[in-house]
């Protein structure tokens, strides 16, 4: 086995379980943070922490060839002053937390890959953010993803190198946003969000999961990492390449102002599907890493297949 020590604090969600299942034929052990305890599967085991204090589980980081801090409370809600709250805490606390106990470990994990968005650029239609060039946005989610990196970056780590990966909307079968969409297709709503003229930077779960192994294999690879497919799709033709991989003739759009009603009643926000990600993976690309799935029909064929 090539790796032997892979850590995932808050693996127990869907990009955590994507990732445990990808490293599962790839490293000796993946430990899971989690504060549920849930029984061991093979190499794959949990050990419970509570995101806030240092513990037994701190022994876990010793020497691992990779941590990645995937905490935080799902963004899809509505944004009241609790929510927000939560949102802020539960990303803040686990990372100024891993950042301290890595600090003081004797011999840290070798990296440490921080989960962040690549919602932090600005609203764009008229040119692609990168990591060199992009200018990041403003409102409740920007505050969000600056806060996280900021206490990503709040302590020195000397030993072990760090990045700050910026991930875009992740396409899947069992969760996140993918099932959502096909279901509006199943139900004839799945036209265009708005004028659909929005861009969505998306990545295949599969090439999501590859560039934390392309990070560990390549050393030189630090600070802001852009994780998004290299073709970035409009809102309208996303919607349109999934009806018609699923085979669903008519989709009808949802106009702004009943995306404004429609987010109130299932509880969630507009930004979500309206504002446009036109964002670039400038550093994976000048580095090498090919996407197994570069255009948006690879990645609907592929989990629709």
């Amino acid at each position: 086995m090539k790796y032997k020590k892979i850590v995932l604090a808050g693996g127990n969600g869907y990009l955590g379980t994507v990732l445990a299942g990808y490293y599962k034929d790839k490293a000796e052990e993946i430990v899971i943070l989690s504060r549920h305890e849930k029984q061991t599967d093979g190499n794959v085991r949990t050990v419970t922490w509570d995101g806030k204090t240092a513990g037994k589980w701190t022994a876990e980081l010793v020497n691992a060839d990779m941590l990645v801090n995937l905490c935080g409370k799902n963004v899809n809600c509505r944004y009241t002053e609790k929510n927000k709250s939560e949102i802020f805490a539960s990303r803040l606390l686990p990372t100024e937390l891993l950042g301290q106990v890595i600090h003081d470990l004797y011999e840290p994990p070798k990296l440490w890959i921080n989960l962040s968005s690549a919602t932090i650029y600005r609203h764009a239609e008229d040119g692609p953010q990168d990591e060199a060039t992009g200018e990041i946005g403003t409102g409740f989610s920007v505050d969000v993803c600056n806060a996280w990196e900021a206490a990503f970056y709040k302590y020195e780590t000397p030993k072990t190198r760090k990045v700050a990966l910026r991930m875009g909307i992740v396409l899947g079968r069992s969760d996140s946003v993918f099932p959502r969409l096909l279901n509006l297709v199943k139900l004839g709503i799945g036209g265009m969000q708005g004028n659909g003229e929005q861009y969505v930077s998306w990545v295949h779960e599969h090439d999501a999961a590859r560039s934390t192994e392309w990070l560990m294999e390549h050393p030189g690879l630090n600070g802001i990492v852009n994780c998004t497919a290299p073709i970035p799709v409009k809102n309208a033709e996303l919607m349109h390449i999934i009806r018609k991989t699923y085979g669903m003739p008519l989709g009808l759009p949802a106009p702004k102002w009943l995306l404004e009603i429609g987010s109130v009643v299932i509880g969630t926000e507009t930004e979500l599907i309206l504002k446009s990600r036109w964002v670039l993976p400038k550093r994976l690309l000048d580095s090498g890493f090919k996407f197994e799935f570069e255009t948006a029909e690879a990645a609907v064929n592929d989990i629709l297949r």
